[in-house]
């Protein structure tokens, strides 16, 4: 059975993903950034609410990945707090102005998970970075347990060729994990043409807020909705799907 990751931007996310039979749980808050770091209540609660392993993003803000020396000491910071409160693994992307990964702070973020016994996942950074199978091998060198990818594409399905050559080449060395629009249309074809023994999504449906909007004030940040949850019943189709 495929490993069926999602990616959650709250509690009730979580409590939705282990319902459904999800096997391990990303949080995140602001998803519609990419994913930021979630509170520390959050995790907390859904630590005592749900049993399956749940992966916390260490991101401070939106745009890409380039932390200077304060954000830095606020991601690690978040990561021990992170851990010490139950979270099973880091989800994290330290990279340089010219777009190669920051050696110093990938290494230090990856013997902090080992300290703790935990997963170090090397998030979509990667899909930013120039010289990517170089940065594959430094990966597995530091021991990395996971990178989350499209392939480089900009989305799943147009980096569905560097996943099969990775999966095939690295993928006893270090775990990949494929993201950025799976859906349920094409979890099947996505398996077939990589390899990837691991997804992540968010299924996710839109709901409506009717405090969102007021004349011209609005705070809605899509078209299609006022805010997204992960949608149980596409969970639920996905993990059949994945069986």
């Amino acid at each position: 059975m495929t490993t069926l990751e999602i990616c959650a931007g709250g509690i009730e996310d979580c409590i939705n993903a282990q319902a459904a039979g999800a096997n391990r749980i990303e949080l995140n808050s602001a998803l519609h950034l990419g994913g930021l770091s979630p509170s520390l209540a959050v995790l907390t609660q859904a630590v005592k609410k749900i049993d399956i392993p749940i992966i916390c993003m260490v991101r401070p803000r939106g745009a890409g990945f380039c932390y200077n020396e304060l954000e830095k000491e606020v991601m690690f910071e978040d990561a021990k707090i992170f851990l010490e409160a139950g979270a099973k693994g880091l989800a994290f992307g330290f990279l340089t102005p010219e777009g190669n990964m920051d050696w110093d702070a990938t290494k230090k973020m990856i013997e902090l998970c080992k300290e703790y016994g935990a997963d170090s996942v090397v998030h979509r950074a990667f899909d930013c970075v120039k010289n990517p199978e170089e940065t594959l091998e430094r990966l597995i060198e530091l021991g990395c347990t996971r990178i989350l990818t499209s392939g480089q594409g900009k989305n799943i399905m147009s980096g569905l060729e560097n996943l099969a050559k990775w999966q095939k080449q690295y993928g006893k060395q270090i775990e990949f994990l494929g993201g950025c629009g799976v859906s349920l249309a094409n979890l099947t074809e996505i398996l077939e043409k990589t390899g990837l023994e691991q997804l992540h999504g968010s299924f996710k449906s839109w709901v409506v807020d009717p405090t969102t909007t007021n004349g011209e004030v609005s705070y809605r940040y899509s078209d299609s909705g006022d805010y997204d949850l992960c949608h149980l019943e596409s969970m639920k189709e996905a993990v059949t799907i994945l069986k």
